[in-house]
């Protein structure tokens, strides 16, 4: 069509010229001077320009070359034949083609202008491109309000029961057959699925048992045991340390009672069973026996306690890397792993021994327990026990499982919501709840995603982890085989693990970057410091992180975790029969927080929550060193300004630009990771985190190193302290950098 348009305006042109010269010889005429266009390409450039020139410089030019047609020698004008010369058949033919040519040219104007603006329509002007460049579209979802209430609706308590509930130690056939059966329902949901397998070492009974021998007789026989204790025997004289924390340590050396040689009796609770045996070790002490009092558990007397005592997580025999199939390392062990037998005895062991006591009476406050016919004496000389240990270190096959929604945005950031799957015993409040409530908010999300038009920002990857029972086994050794892939796209961590054995209290721990959005869930939260035994530590310390552990549960009684207590008549009893109402509220806690993370354009971590935490560390250390606080200062000053030039950015940012949500996200998620001592082996210290950690490099090793310094203790070495110190304040104005965003943004004035 264009080429036909072209050929008829070709056409319409010519007999336009015909015409005008038509004209020009009827009227017997021609005109003196005339305007001529030409256009003439500009060689210093790409444009063209028009230049206008008149009939006498034609004239001129056309005399330059040798003359013309149209003039005579004296240069006079040339007049064609007069009007009368043509006759009236001529004139009529003339009009009658003009005519004709009129209407043709009318034609063609009407045709270019309906192409042009089909043409207009169609195209894509890049000038409006440059103006106006393309924002990416926010993607279509929910607000807030749906998504809660859609939530609340489709959550039901139907699949939390004892369907998942089997006999499931790690590593067993019935923990592969229940992985199989998670996968299964994942593959159901439509979600894409993986596992992923690690031979990991773990211990066990060995086939002669684990023996007590106190006075030279034998005290009844145990299944119980702690996976990772120092196998072989040991003697010595009974010393009752009330929990086995640190300050009940110091009580007895405050009151002259050595600890070196003894064999330590400790009550199970306030702390995990590890750190027990760690702060008697730290002391010399010979064993350590574990029982659990009835002032804190409603047990029978002969129910025996299961765990395990390396002061760590993971496979202790791959510290710092992952227990792949066929990969070869060099013999390794964990800092971690006890120098000291230990071992569990039930009540009724306990009793025998700690009634037969002797020796000085125990502290104030250590005599409050229940066990019959006790006066919870220190013990003496003459009571000695002696521990016997064998138990065996075997390599198990693993499997953890994995079930992922992918974002419709930022599908290459994700939430991870966790539980452990398997049990020494039945393990209904240590797995089996938070099992089912993971594979029913799996079902809760999909639905609402296929049926509802929910669409999240961000992907949420459920998975359910296994030797949980052993130090969060399972998935440490996936954070360590993945942690650079995971280190800048995951931003949080919830875990499902005993989140239900109470009801008269809510409890929680988790990152200060989550405190906000926790409190704003669940209203009238305890908030207590993450600790070992919480199954959210590695996530939080090892890998940076932030993440969330919280719990309904009892005020006055410990729930018997890790006995063959816990079954679901055991739960039902604890909670006053509302296990179901419980479990509900707790998927909806879980669900609300997640729905938050991935529905929002940015993420709600609050970075200033940090502040106050850097803040009360500073204080402590100010109070006890007056040198080098200016360079701790300083560093506290930076990352309080980073933190304050964000909560700036994001209030002045236009928050439907994608591009620039992912910007301050990036910086937002950049914080806890680089809260890790980037100084210290992960082999050596696997928790690096220096607010939230363990270890000599963390903030409150520095009080603790300093509180020796000042009393002179034999352990106190000053340019240790001061290297630690350096090291310590370089990581927080490390994290201030990151969090400030480009070098450029950065202060790094200390």
């Amino acid at each position: 069509i264009s080429t036909i348009l072209i050929l008829l305006q070709q056409l319409f042109e010519a007999r336009m010229d015909q015409a005008r010269t038509t004209i020009s010889k009827i009227f017997n005429g021609e005109p003196r001077s005339y305007t001529r266009f030409n256009l003439t390409q500009n060689m210093e450039g790409d444009n063209s320009h028009v230049e206008m020139k008149l009939s006498s410089d034609m004239d001129d030019e056309v005399d330059a070359n040798g003359g013309g047609e149209n003039t005579n020698q004296h240069n006079h004008p040339y007049y064609p034949s007069k009007l009368n010369q043509r006759s009236p058949k001529t004139i009529c033919g003339f009009v009658i083609g003009i005519l004709f040519l009129f209407i043709i040219g009318y034609l063609i104007g009407y045709l270019s202008n309906r192409n042009t603006d089909k043409t207009e329509i169609k195209s894509n002007c890049p000038v409006f491109n440059e103006i106006a460049p393309v924002r990416a579209e926010a993607v279509y979802s929910l607000d807030w309000s749906d998504l809660r209430a859609l939530l609340k609706k489709k959550l039901t308590t139907l699949n939390i029961n004892t369907n998942l509930s089997a006999s499931h130690q790690a590593g067993s056939t019935g923990d592969e057959a229940l992985a199989n059966k998670i996968m299964g329902k994942f593959k159901t949901f439509g979600m894409s699925t993986w596992t992923d397998e690690h031979y990991v070492k773990i211990h066990e009974p060995g086939s002669s048992n684990n023996r007590v021998l106190f006075r030279g007789n034998v005290v009844e026989t145990t299944e119980g045991y702690l996976a990772y204790s120092r196998t072989g025997s040991r003697i010595g004289a009974a010393l009752y340390a009330h929990y086995g924390r640190a300050e009940d340590f110091r009580r007895l050396q405050d009151r002259n009672i050595d600890v070196n040689g003894k064999v330590v009796l400790v009550r199970a609770g306030l702390l995990s069973f590890a750190e027990k045996v760690a702060n008697a070790a730290s002391l010399n002490a010979s064993a350590v026996l574990i029982y659990p009092d009835p002032v804190n558990y409603s047990i029978k007397e002969d129910t025996a306690l299961f765990g395990h005592v390396h002061l760590g997580t993971g496979d202790p025999y791959t510290p710092g890397f992952p227990s792949f199939n066929h990969t070869q390392f060099p013999p390794a062990q964990s800092s971690g792993l006890p120098s000291i037998p230990a071992q569990t005895i039930t009540i009724k062991q306990a009793t025998a021994i700690m009634s037969k006591l002797g020796g000085r009476t125990s502290p104030d406050g250590w005599s409050d327990g229940m066990l019959r016919d006790t006066m919870y004496s220190l013990g003496d000389e003459g009571d000695i026990i002696t521990v016997e240990v064998n138990n065996v270190l075997i390599q198990k096959k693993i499997h953890n499982v994995f079930g992922v929604i992918k974002g419709y945005m930022d599908a290459d950031r994700y939430i991870v919501i966790g539980a452990q799957r398997d049990a020494w015993g039945p393990g209904y409040a240590r797995s089996t709840v938070g099992t089912s409530l993971l594979v029913e908010l799996a079902r809760t999300i999909t639905d609402m995603i296929k049926n509802d038009g929910f669409k999240p920002k961000r992907s949420i990857v459920f998975a359910s982890w296994s030797a949980g029972e052993f130090g969060s086994v399972g998935a440490t050794e996936w954070l360590e085989g993945y942690l650079t892939s995971l280190n800048m796209k995951m931003f949080s961590y919830i875990s499902l693990d005993e989140v239900i054995s109470g009801f008269d209290s809510f409890k929680a721990t988790a990152s200060p970057l989550l405190y906000e959005l926790l409190e704003s869930t669940m209203k009238q939260v305890i908030m207590e410091p993450m600790g070992l035994s919480h199954s959210a530590y590695p996530f939080q310390t090892f890998s940076g992180i932030p993440s969330i552990s919280f719990r309904f549960t009892s005020s006055s009684k410990s729930y018997p975790f890790g006995t063959i207590e816990d079954t679901d008549q055991t739960l039902e009893r604890y909670t006053s029969y509302n296990t179901l109402k419980l479990a509900k509220t707790a998927g909806e806690v879980v669900g609300l927080v997640t729905l938050r993370l991935v529905h929002d354009h940015l993420l709600k971590l609050n970075v200033a929550k940090y502040t106050s935490v850097i803040r009360s560390y500073v204080s402590q250390i100010r109070s006890k060193v007056e040198s080098c606080q200016t360079w701790l200062l300083s560093a506290q000053g930076s990352y309080d300004r980073a933190a304050s030039a964000l909560i700036s950015a994001i209030r002045n940012s236009d928050l439907d630009d994608m591009e620039q949500c992912r910007i301050i996200n990036n910086r937002i998620m950049r914080v806890e990771g680089s809260l890790l001592s980037p100084y210290v082996s992960p082999r050596e210290s696997l928790f690096r985190h220096i607010l939230l950690g363990s270890g000599s490099h963390t903030l409150a090793a520095l009080v603790d190193h300093l509180e020796a310094i000042k009393g002179g203790h034999e352990s106190a070495d000053i340019d240790q302290f001061k290297n630690q110190f350096a090291l310590a304040t370089w990581t927080i104005q490390g994290c201030a950098n990151a969090l400030a965003g480009e070098v450029w943004d950065m202060d790094n004035e200390i």
